[in-house]
């Protein structure tokens, strides 16, 4: 029986765990963290997270934690606004009751949890060695107020929110900034975002339910590019720009493949270039788009482009 030690015990190691544990391995898990627990993330479930959780065996059980079903896109580039109907339903739920959820099932799968061990898949999310000057930092909330069946994104320089709802009737409001504009108000968010005339309309209604919680520096890398000396998972192999909202369906899609391949005992050479087969277009597809989105012709193009074109374009 191959014994499969993962490191990090987030959606992608969980996934991982649960592949390989499928797989008849031997599974470790080291994690350092207490389950459950609050994530600066977008909790959207991009379409294809059923299907990838289908293969896992986990459908059902998903199903039954009432995932917000998501609908329709919004998004906003300054004054310019596109809205279309996803040709599949998406789903917002809490990371606070996803990452939990997976860690049970990779815990009833027969993964054991451990302190130590030498592994050889890596999930431990990103890895971030970015110099002062030009940072950017994640932050997020959950608000209370009218619900919707919308994934929305508003766009203002260098800066982007997004915001759907998640389970309970709750709204995730989750946004990227420089550093400098986030000190200018002293991190201050409610302030920061009241200067932005399409949030704070939009933020109107809603009232929000906890203090904002910050993750940062950011820096959008592609470790594909570089030799792995292990199954690297989820952002510890590619940490995909946020806004695609592509996130948590790249840590399943890459945990679960990490772990089968671990199991199976796949060359890394050869499971690295699966990976790349899942990650490669909505990687360089994000970072045009997001250098695309700081520029006067992204209003333009926002008009002239199919919403569910740009969608699509950054699907794994």
């Amino acid at each position: 029986m191959n014994k499969v030690c993962i490191l990090g015990g987030g959606p992608a190691g969980s996934s991982a765990a649960i592949a390989a544990c499928q797989e008849g391995a031997n599974v470790q898990i080291m994690e350092r963290s207490q389950f459950p627990r609050h994530k600066v993330c977008g909790e959207f479930l991009s379409p294809g997270i059923e299907q990838a959780l289908d293969r896992l065996g986990l459908g059902s059980s998903f199903r039954e934690l009432r995932p917000t079903r998501i609908q329709r896109m919004r998004i906003c580039i300054g004054a310019t606004e596109k809205s279309a109907l996803l040709r599949e339903v998406g789903y917002g739920l809490s990371r606070h009751s996803f990452d939990s959820w997976l860690w049970r099932e990779a815990m009833q799968a027969g993964a054991t949890h451990v302190q130590t061990g030498e592994p050889n898949v890596i999930a431990t999310g990103r890895n971030s060695r970015v110099a002062r000057g030009g940072r950017l930092f994640g932050f997020k909330a959950h608000f209370r107020g009218p619900v919707d069946d919308a994934v929305e994104l508003y766009f203002q320089g260098s800066t982007y929110v997004g915001l759907n709802c998640v389970e309970d009737g709750l709204t995730n409001v989750c946004g990227i900034a420089p550093e400098e504009d986030l000190r200018s108000c002293h991190f201050d968010v409610d302030l920061f975002l009241h200067q932005h005339r399409p949030v704070r309309a939009r933020l109107g209604p809603l009232r929000r339910n906890w203090d904002w919680i910050f993750t940062g520096p950011l820096e959008f890398r592609n470790g594909l590019k570089t030799p792995l000396a292990a199954y690297a998972a989820g952002d510890a192999v590619s940490f995909v720009d946020p806004f695609t909202g592509s996130g948590l369906l790249c840590a399943v899609m890459t945990g679960s493949l990490a772990g089968k391949s671990a199991a199976q005992g796949i060359p890394i050479a050869q499971y690295v270039e699966q990976c790349a087969g899942l990650l490669r277009r909505p990687f360089q597809i994000s970072s045009v788009l997001r250098s695309i989105a700081q520029t006067r012709v992204a209003g333009p193009l926002l008009r002239l482009t199919p919403a569910n074109l740009i969608f699509n374009w950054t699907r794994p």
